[in-house]
């Protein structure tokens, strides 16, 4: 059915951290820092930094969906920028939410590498026509997802004045 929706909820977004957690940390991978992909990956960066114990934490804002199912182009990188210098020859994680086209992904992957150290990626969920597979995937889905986080839509302001 093409109305089917993947629903995260917070205690299953808690139990995927930490089985993500598990798995890098399994798999012997050690980053020096945590490079969330915003806004979509923060969530999951600030879990992973807590149960990583990595304190080294920054973000990089970039735009690519405009709405459900609408993309621009191609994926752009907004300011602020990230301070790239800080990051040579680190061992990073990189995080997402979703690895659905992979190309905002393979965008930061590529700016990350040239940096020289090692850079892995991890995302909650990864399409099956992703481009950019993450190293570590906690479930894989070709449904929308709904993130408990962005599935209600911001909050209203009252009126001005």
């Amino acid at each position: 059915m093409a109305d089917e929706r993947e629903i995260l909820t917070y205690e299953l977004f808690g139990q995927a951290a930490r089985e993500l957690a598990t798995t890098i940390a399994d798999d012997g991978f050690r980053p020096d820092a945590i490079i969330a992909i915003a806004r979509g990956g923060l969530t999951l960066a600030g879990a992973l930094g807590y149960a990583l114990d990595v304190k080294m934490l920054g973000s990089l804002n970039v735009e690519f969906y405009t709405d459900v199912e609408e993309t621009l182009e191609a994926p752009i990188v907004l300011p602020p920028t990230l301070d790239q210098d800080s990051l040579q020859g680190k061992s990073i994680l990189l995080v997402d939410d979703v690895a659905d086209s992979g190309r905002t992904l393979a965008l930061v992957l590529k700016l990350l590498e040239a940096g020289g150290g090692e850079v892995r990626t991890v995302c909650l969920y990864a399409k099956p026509q992703t481009v950019q597979e993450p190293t570590y995937t906690w479930r894989h889905t070709d449904k929308w997802i709904m993130f408990p986080w962005s599935s209600e839509g911001p909050v209203p302001y009252p009126p001005a004045g």
